[in-house]
């Protein structure tokens, strides 16, 4: 088989995510983390396409000129249900809350992905549908006492003990994690 689709220069991934940097290692990326602390607030009217779009395009903007000119990947993912943009948790009851919500029920995770290499700029967004088994009050305190919803989005983490949690899936896995990796890499090599 050949590899010419592996990229061979080194990139930064302009992101903190452990999951992200997981995805990268295992797809065989050689890359650096530089993180970007931008502010993540966008305008209320933003749909979850915009907002996924507008903060990956801050994260990488803003870590570009640390970079020398190396590619740089950014990524930002939100989990809606209903129209509305399930955030992290700010505590313990609010995952219940959250996990209530997508029981039983089909919802999107969405990623925005902003790519910058060799003077070009290329943003996107994937969305994949996750449908939850009904969880009773039991499994979401179970769940919840775990501590994998604490710092993410939508309450849980699919490549955790959360997986137990999704009946289904439909659309790109790794999108689910934090980055569509194959589509991401098949842009930047476009780039390159």
């Amino acid at each position: 088989m050949s590899m010419d689709f592996v990229i061979k220069e080194k990139v930064v991934l302009a992101s903190s995510s452990p999951s992200r940097k997981m995805l990268l290692e295992r797809a065989g990326v050689d890359f650096e983390v530089i993180v970007s602390g931008v502010d993540e607030s966008v305008p209320e009217h933003f749909t979850p396409a915009q907002t996924v779009e507008e903060l990956s395009a801050r994260k990488a903007e803003a870590v570009a000129p640390l970079c020398g000119g190396r590619p740089v990947i950014a990524a930002d993912s939100v989990v809606s249900i209903d129209n509305m943009i399930l955030g992290k948790p700010e505590d313990d009851e609010a995952a219940k809350r959250m996990l209530r919500r997508l029981s039983g029920r089909t919802h999107e995770i969405y990623t925005g992905v902003c790519l910058l290499a060799k003077g070009k700029k290329k943003v996107f967004h994937c969305v994949t549908q996750v449908k939850f088994y009904e969880l009773s009050d039991e499994e979401i305190a179970a769940y919840v006492a775990m501590g994998e919803s604490r710092g993410r989005a939508g309450s849980y983490g699919i490549e955790g003990i959360g997986v137990v949690l999704v009946e289904s899936i439909a659309g790109d896995y790794s999108n689910i994690v934090g980055l569509p990796v194959a589509e991401t890499l098949r842009r930047l090599r476009g780039l390159l």
